[in-house]
């Protein structure tokens, strides 16, 4: 096979049809991700939109690599491939967070050995792939408190009710009392994930904000004698190696125009946890709407054998998807996580419509 030097020099013969159209292929999947990071710079601002534009500039340079062997071969402009083009549409209607995990993971399979494509370029999108991650966890940082509350609360509300109503349908119960069970279940639930949410979360930002550095003790900082002062054990008890902190000490004792106590502490960490009434609020709504899914069936008057299969698939169904898209956000492989959501759940039900069965058949 020819080499990319040779191609780029004009030696080497033409390309057989077949390397015209995966080039024309790697092209248009190139414009695909520059559009694709175009689009997602649109929606954010500062730093995160430089960081995006500089990414679809990168995809169009490695373009531009491809319409250079192409030349006149490179026809009119073609869309790529499905799944870029998936995400292109995502980037548009979804989170960004959702659509970078989803990125990430479009980065990490371009390129495989090619001997058409510049070393650069292979080592260029798995760096893209580190951007990425490092852009994802910045907004699953920001949203992290909200999203735990939403995840564990619809797959708790999944997972507890589903046990809750094949327990009862198990121990014999008739629809009304299965309804009237599935909605006790999905209100008492949800009050309760709310309840916890908020006291763990309101619990983790008090905590946090008590270890806090008072900011006030800087302004004491152009008091301290310059030999003799405890301020390097202020970062030695904040985690710094004793001679980093001497060092440190040293240094903001001699510009105390920029002291600050709690220079090296980082953030509060309250970003991270969220906000105990979203929390609570999220965990609420999501419970409720992984409680009502076992009950769905028996609420649209549905009986007998006929409704617990429709229970059973509609929660099954539920519990992948919600396995599958916290794999996603979470840079995971999907199928795996959303299989082991499904067999969790599945061994719940099952445990409970056993008991429910055995302790029907023990009062009857």
């Amino acid at each position: 096979m020819p080499t990319v030097e040779d191609q780029q020099a004009g030696s080497a013969p033409a390309p057989s049809p077949a390397t015209v159209r995966r080039w024309r292929r790697l092209l248009a999947d190139e414009r695909e991700e520059a559009r694709i990071y175009r689009k997602l710079a649109s929606r954010r601002s500062g730093e995160e939109r430089e960081i995006l534009l500089g990414l679809a500039e990168a995809e169009e340079r490695h373009a531009a690599h491809w319409e250079r062997l192409l030349g006149e071969r490179a026809g009119p402009p073609r869309r790529g491939s499905l799944r870029l083009r998936l995400l292109a549409g995502l980037a548009r209607w979804f989170g960004w967070v959702f659509v970078l995990a989803l990125v990430q993971l479009a980065e990490t399979r371009l390129y495989q050995p090619d001997a058409d494509a510049l070393p650069a370029m292979a080592a260029d999108e798995r760096i893209h792939g580190e951007v990425v991650r490092g852009l994802a966890a910045r907004g699953r940082a920001r949203m992290s408190g909200t999203l735990r509350a939403a995840v564990f609360g619809a797959s708790d509300g999944l997972v507890s009710n589903v046990a809750l109503v094949l327990g009862v349908i198990g121990g014999g119960a008739s629809g009304r009392t299965v309804v009237l069970t599935g909605l006790a279940g999905l209100l008492a639930g949800a009050l309760s994930m709310a309840a916890g949410e908020y006291v763990s979360v309101t619990s983790q930002r008090e905590l946090l904000a008590a270890s806090q550095p008072d900011e006030t003790a800087k302004a004491l900082v152009p008091v301290l004698d310059v030999d003799a002062n405890e301020l390097a054990l202020v970062y030695r008890a904040r985690g710094m190696a004793a001679e980093e902190a001497a060092q440190h000490a040293d240094a903001v004792l001699h510009r105390p125009q920029i002291a600050s106590v709690s220079a090296e502490s980082g953030t509060d960490g309250s970003e991270v946890v969220g906000s105990g009434l979203r929390a609570a609020a999220s965990s609420f709504l999501f419970f409720a709407a992984g409680a009502v899914v076992p009950v769905l069936p028996f609420l649209l008057g549905m009986t007998g054998g006929a409704a617990v299969l429709v229970a059973a698939g509609l929660t099954g169904t539920a519990l992948m998807l919600t396995g599958g898209t916290v794999a996603l956000l979470s840079g995971g492989p999907p199928l795996r996580r959303a299989l082991r959501q499904l067999a969790i759940g599945t061994a719940a039900a099952a445990v409970t419509y056993l008991l429910g069965l055995g302790l029907g058949a023990g009062v009857g």
